[in-house]
């Protein structure tokens, strides 16, 4: 038997592989979370589209615009009302009336999410 042979890794050893993880942690985190955030911002852009292109067509098809959102669901323009990835909840979206209050109904929705976009633009303008 050899008594020279060393099995396992030093305490210096685990300590620069730690500190080695930990720098790529530091620097991978917030390229990561910005990905997040633009992804939320994104599918934010595409539920409102999807809101606003049902509201037309309702108007479209019954030559009104709809009471509610709920009422976009009960006439099966939309299968349910889209969460607004921002606050995640179906419940925040703010319906609009008409400024000039010519027509009736929901013409056009926000989000409701307070805050910006990473680019510095109101949710609540998007």
């Amino acid at each position: 038997m050899k008594s020279g042979i060393r099995r396992g890794f030093s305490l210096i050893e685990l300590m620069v592989v730690m500190a080695i993880i930990g720098a790529l942690v530091a620097i991978a985190l917030p390229r990561y979370q910005a990905s997040v955030e633009n992804a939320r911002v994104t599918a934010l852009k595409a539920n409102l589209h999807v809101l606003r292109e049902s509201l037309d067509r309702h108007y479209d098809d019954k030559g009104r615009y709809p009471e509610s959102l709920q009422e976009l669901v009960e006439a099966r323009y939309l299968k349910a009302i889209p969460v607004d990835p921002i606050t995640e909840s179906a419940q925040t979206w703010v319906a609009v009336g008409d400024s000039d209050g010519t027509l009736e109904g929901v013409v056009d929705v926000y989000s409701g999410a307070e805050g910006t976009t990473p680019d510095g633009v109101d949710y609540s303008g998007l």
